[in-house]
């Protein structure tokens, strides 16, 4: 299990040890004029209400591990590992965690004059530095972010977090510029129960059987039936979410030590090493071999 969701377990446990209740804890990691980065972690779970809170500041918040449900103005939408939560100042916002325990993220947070600068700097007129939707789903785009401050927060790499809150607030401005705007129906809670149980599967055991087949039975749901709910929840195919969750414990595991690439390939399930490099490159623009060296660089 990779290092940062085994944090979650840890705490989750922890919580069940004592009887303690949910709470969410902020850990501010990085900060400067106009901007900060905290590492939240949060072990609510089924038996705690939906707690509503105010933005203060533009959040741009990466989703490490877990999962959760989020509400604001612009829509809601489940949010799972690779998933980005959008908030605008101002604004009032419900995360809930009916059907799953915990969560950790990666929260960057912006003064609107700040934000407005950045959406500025990159070409965009002021009224684009505000959010129209209330999540990006997984995508290759931004997984490069989530892999460089999910290593980050777990202290393994020093990272110039002023250089990734930059970059990362005019990536998601040029994506939510060109991402049509979703309507946010609300997905039937028995629905969503059934793809929740199938996230903790790959999460917990992104190596094992990821078939369609196998997936669908157990939601206990038709193969046909299971793709479009899958999708319609977390935005994402099967396939694309399984072999995300494949690449961040490879990534993981990259940083973490010297094993061999192709041990690290075959003990993230991939079938062989030329099927895991395509995917890594795919997904990251560079190989294995190249990130590794890449991210130890910057933790001498």
């Amino acid at each position: 299990m990779a290092k940062i969701a085994a944090d979650l377990d840890e705490a989750l446990a922890l919580r069940r040890e004592v009887g303690a209740r949910g709470r969410v804890a902020p850990r501010v990691i990085a900060a400067g004029r106009g901007w900060e980065v905290a590492d939240v972690l949060c072990t609510h779970g089924p038996g705690d209400w939906p707690f509503e809170e105010r933005h203060q500041q533009v959040l741009i918040a990466l989703v490490a591990a877990g999962a959760f449900e989020y509400r604001s103005a612009p829509g809601r939408g489940l949010m799972t590992p690779g998933s980005v939560m959008l908030g605008n100042a101002g604004e009032c916002f419900e995360c809930g965690h009916r059907h799953r325990a915990g969560d950790r993220c990666v929260a960057f947070r912006f003064t609107p004059e700040c934000f407005e600068r950045i959406a500025e700097d990159a070409g965009l007129r002021r009224a684009r530095a505000r959010f129209r939707t209330a999540r990006i789903a997984p995508s290759r785009a931004l997984a490069p972010f989530v892999a460089a401050a999910s290593a980050g927060v777990s202290a393994r790499v020093c990272v110039a977090w002023d250089e990734l809150a930059f970059a990362l607030a005019a990536a998601v401005l040029r994506q939510t510029t060109e991402q049509r705007v979703q309507a946010g129906n609300s997905v039937p809670a028995a629905a969503l129960e059934r793809v929740m149980q199938v996230l903790r599967l790959i999460d917990e055991s992104p190596d094992g059987d990821t078939s369609v087949d196998g997936l669908a039975r157990h939601a206990g749901l038709s193969p046909y039936h299971f793709l479009r709910t899958f999708e319609r929840v977390t935005g994402t195919t099967p396939h694309q979410y399984v072999v995300r969750a494949r690449l961040r414990a490879a990534v993981e595991r990259l940083v973490d030590g010297p094993a061999k690439v192709i041990d690290i390939a075959l003990d993230c399930g991939f079938d062989d090493v030329s099927n895991f490099n395509r995917a890594f490159r795919n997904e990251f623009g560079m190989s294995p071999r190249a990130y590794r060296a890449r991210m130890g660089s910057r933790g001498s």
